[in-house]
């Protein structure tokens, strides 16, 4: 798995390439609380465009995210989730809590 940050006036995107599962899962979860903690984030997209695969505990490493952010008031957002992906967070419910979007420049334009 392979991260790529950059900010966008106060929102932080995370690019993610490759495969979200248990073997990338925990690298995930501390490079993101990392950026989170270090530059007082609040609103986090996360760009799946480059996720090809993920598993429960790619689910569990974004909701926790969610969960984190939210303790702080802010918010986090999905962008650009192949087919595959988007069928996983589908099923597992994420959508009820978290907002997704077809690009990320949409998701920066709706925030």
């Amino acid at each position: 798995m392979y991260l790529n940050f950059h900010k966008h006036e106060n929102i932080l995107i995370v690019d993610l390439s490759g495969e979200l599962d248990h073997n990338s899962a925990e690298e995930v979860r501390v490079k993101i609380d990392d950026r989170i903690d270090r530059d007082n984030i609040e609103k986090i997209i996360l760009n799946f465009s480059g996720v090809n695969f993920m598993d429960s505990s790619g689910i569990g490493a974004v909701l926790g995210r969610y969960k984190k952010i939210s303790n702080k008031g802010g918010h986090l957002f999905i962008a650009e989730p192949n087919k595959n992906v988007n069928r996983i967070f589908e099923l597992a419910g994420l959508y009820k809590i978290i907002k997704n979007y077809s690009t990320v420049d949409e998701a920066v334009r709706c925030i």
